[in-house]
């Protein structure tokens, strides 16, 4: 296995690898020298170890504190595998021929840089038709064409491919993709994650039971116990030193009759998405009237429109004119037109002395309307400002590709956001922008920039920016004026995040606090992919992460052959549901809704199987696993096969 990539992820990916599919991995990060000097002769591709141990050590601090394996020089074979480290300021054909490529079994392509990935794709595709390519694009649509075009390379490079390589010969992820719908979840209920297959939405919701003694209500399926501790330090969220306190995935069904009292993950609901969105869904140009003009205006509006209407009642009363006749001699008293009534009763004339006097208040109110309307338009295309009457709303700050596809996410649920980014020019602004949704520039850090985005009034903070120490900063002083703020924080280093959470759960007993890396809720879907098995999608449990692929049966040895019930491991994996379709018209991608023509479609996953029923190869399951487990059932495969 190949990783090439310059940050957390690319780190993360190459212990998941080598920790948990046992996978000898080759890593290429920036930095050295050309591997052909001056005058063309080729150099030493591998750094001495010394200095490539002391470069990929100030990485791993930058980034995170998986331990890895001792890096390894060219040199240095080791018969149990392990991580090897090397050096390249640019992966062109001879770096990645040097790293590898040529006979690797999967190239994951990490760079933070859509473009340096996409070259770098490109040539390992002539490098190697079969090579099984995982690519970082935040493009989704660019990821589409891309994926179809080196599948059709592979095909052309290698007519005999088999079919079912060829399904896994290229994938195109987008970290921010996989995790925004766990960050959006966190913040917004705290207690729900949703997954997508086959156009149904899979619910996973925390489940309480109704009292000490009593379990929680199993759901379709009992994903996991929660920690049996909820506010002791030592013991919450993905410790695995808790002993029988700590969190289990996938318990047997004799565990969770004996987990009295604990909170459970269970598979809640699920329901089919139903026709796809109208591409103006998450926002419109249309302004509201609420926005368009302000509520003092809008009451002024009112008090005139009262006073007109009794003034017509009153002159209809006196005068014994019809009402409409009364109504139109009123409406041109107050808009001043001549008309006096010199040879009318004195009643008359004090109606008309009265409807002058309110035009002459209605004409600031119509000036004020004017410019109100004039003044909204002319900044229809600029950021909104917060409302004043705002509250229940979520603070979202950082606006990068994090943070942009979060917002995506929660305005997709219908839920009111306000975001804060220092930065004009970063990448959400112009999607916040085309929906509408208020932006507060400024320093989180400044004084009167989280009051401004409302925090005393909002529901929950997402402190998404790229730089730990800020995202701490606006939890600590967003807990200060709302001390039970619903949080989520951003957190690249785990043992930090750890320390963070105990910490804030401690000190807030009664505040949702979660903390989250991006990495870590990632490289599990990045590494399923290059071991050729589709990752349909990942759910965070406390500080652990439950997996969701799709698999083929045949050749999966613990799988095959077996009944439901017989291949359920309780802690490592557990069959949730079969691809009734036949193979020739199975969908590739689970994960995506299937077109819509108009007409009701029948998903072809079947969710309530039968304990007994037998697991054929050619059958395809959906699987909820450990990142152990999964590891293991694709070890058993490899096995098999050799």
């Amino acid at each position: 296995m190949v990783v090439c990539g310059d940050d957390a992820l690319a780190h993360r990916l190459a212990a998941e690898l080598h920790d948990v599919y046992r996978a000898r991995v080759t890593v290429v990060i920036p930095g050295g020298d050309p591997l052909t000097d001056p005058t063309g002769q080729r150099t030493a591709g591998w750094r001495a170890a010394g200095r490539t141990s002391a470069l990929f050590g100030r990485f791993t601090a930058a980034v995170g504190r998986v331990p890895l394996p001792r890096p390894q020089t060219a040199d240095d074979a080791s018969p149990h595998g392990g991580v090897r480290i090397m050096e390249a300021p640019d992966l062109d054909d001879e770096v990645l021929t040097e790293a590898g490529a040529e006979h690797a079994t999967a190239l994951a392509l990490v760079h933070d840089d859509d473009e340096t990935n996409i070259h770098a794709a490109l040539r390992a595709r002539r490098l190697n038709p079969r090579l099984r390519l995982v690519i970082r694009l935040y493009n989704r649509k660019l990821g589409q064409h891309l994926e179809e075009l080196l599948d059709e390379a592979a095909r052309v490079a290698d007519p005999g491919i088999d079919a079912a390589e060829l399904d896994a010969t290229t994938t195109v992820l987008s970290d921010a993709d996989t995790v925004a719908p766990a960050l959006a979840a966190t913040a917004v209920a705290g207690t729900s994650k949703v997954l997508q297959a086959d156009g149904l939405l899979l619910r996973a919701a925390e489940r309480t039971p109704p009292g000490p003694d009593e379990v929680a209500r199993p759901g379709l399926c009992t994903l996991a116990l929660l920690s049996s501790t909820t506010s002791d330090p030592g013991g919450s969220e993905g410790s695995d030193s808790s002993g029988d306190e700590r969190p289990v995935l996938l318990p047997g069904d004799e565990d969770v009759a004996a987990a009295t009292g604990r909170d459970t993950v269970v598979l809640d609901a699920i329901s089919a998405t139903g026709p796809p969105l109208p591409p103006r869904r998450l926002g419109s140009r249309r302004l509201p009237l609420a926005s368009l003009f302000s509520r003092r205006l809008r009451w002024s509006v009112a008090g005139m429109a009262v006073a007109v209407l009794a003034l017509t009642v009153v002159s209809w009363r006196l005068t014994g004119a019809g009402l409409l006749r009364a109504a139109y001699l009123t409406v041109l008293d107050v808009l001043a037109i001549d008309d006096p009534a010199l040879d009318e009763p004195t009643g008359r004339k004090i109606l008309q002395l009265l409807a002058g006097l309110t035009g002459l208040l209605l004409l600031p109110v119509l000036v004020a309307a004017a410019l109100e309307a004039l003044g909204t338009f002319r900044t229809a295309s600029t950021l909104r400002r917060p409302p004043r009457g705002l509250s229940g709303h979520v603070v979202l700050l950082g606006l990068g590709k994090i943070g942009t596809r979060v917002l995506a996410r929660l305005r997709e649920m219908d839920i009111p956001v306000v975001c804060v980014e220092e930065d004009p020019g970063a990448r959400g602004i112009p999607l916040a922008r085309e929906l509408g949704v208020p932006t507060v520039i400024g320093d989180v850090t400044h004084e009167g920039v989280l009051e401004a985005a409302k925090i005393q009034r909002a529901h929950a903070l997402l402190a998404l920016t790229s730089a730990d120490t800020t995202n701490l900063e606006a939890t600590l002083y967003a807990r200060s004026v709302k001390p039970r703020l619903r949080v989520a924080l951003r957190l690249y280093d785990d043992g930090f995040a750890t320390a963070v959470f105990r910490t804030l759960r401690a000190a807030h007993p009664r505040a949702l606090t979660r903390s989250r890396s991006v990495s870590s809720l990632a490289a599990p879907a990045f590494a399923g992919a290059m071991m050729g098995r589709q990752i349909l999608g990942a759910i965070p449990i406390e500080r652990r992460v439950l997996l969701f692929a799709a698999l083929h049966v045949a050749g999966h040895p613990r799988l095959e052959g077996r009944t439901v019930a017989e291949a359920f491991v309780p802690g490592a994996w557990r069959v949730i549901a079969l691809d009734a379709a036949e193979p020739a018209d199975r969908r590739r991608d689970l994960a995506a809704a299937p077109p819509y023509d108009g007409a009701a479609q029948e998903p072809a996953l079947v969710w309530d199987l039968h304990p007994g029923y037998v697991l054929r190869p050619q059958d395809r399951v959906v699987l909820a696993a450990t990142r152990q487990g999964l590891g293991d059932i694709l070890a058993g495969a490899t096995a098999r096969r050799s």
